[in-house]
């Protein structure tokens, strides 16, 4: 036999002789032409085929130091476990806003500035038509409790009244026309 059995080539790389196994299928083993492993080729061979990150898993975490990740052959994998990291972070992080948006928490900018929007045209116009409704009742009641107190006949003219609450309505609106929504 030229190379190492599955069990003793599993003891010399730290594997289970599962994981031995499965490489041989998957064709990360290097292999001599009576079937043995060639243990130098076959790590070589592994160790750009595998993830770091489960390299890392593989071999217990840490280095026996406990001074930083152990080294991952030919890369540096610490910048691969924070790469996958922050990709699980986000990956989190957008589930977390879609739970949220499927409950109602969240809702879309664009609609909720569009409907702030048409609420408050929709406000504004009902009050820039309101002078005009309520003018002549207004002009009447005043009249009516202004003839109770004086006992003398008073007409209030609807249209003057009228203008008078238009422009005042129309400075009210134009000091809210300032107003800005900030939805943030």
């Amino acid at each position: 036999m030229e190379g190492l059995s599955e069990r003793a080539y599993a003891e010399h790389a730290g594997i289970s002789r599962g994981a031995v196994q499965k490489a041989r299928k998957t064709g990360r083993l290097v292999l001599y032409a009576d079937g043995s492993i060639n243990a130098v080729a076959s790590d070589a061979r592994r160790g750009s085929a595998t993830d770091p990150d489960q390299q890392i898993r593989s071999r217990g975490g840490f280095g026996a130091t406990g001074d930083g990740p152990a080294a991952s052959g030919t890369g540096d994998s610490t910048s691969y476990i924070k790469a996958r990291t922050a990709l699980t972070v986000y990956q989190a992080q957008e589930r977390q806003l879609s739970i949220q948006k499927k409950k109602g928490v969240l809702v879309d900018r664009a609609r909720a500035e569009t409907l702030v929007f048409r609420l408050a045209r929709r406000e504004r116009d009902l009050w820039v038509t309101w002078p005009t409704r309520v003018a002549a009742l207004m002009a009447a009641q005043l009249s009516a409790e202004m003839e109770t107190a004086s006992g003398k006949a008073v007409t209030i003219e609807t249209a003057i009244l009228q203008r008078v609450l238009e422009t005042h309505v129309r400075e009210q609106l134009d000091a809210l026309a300032n107003l800005k929504v900030a939805l943030e």
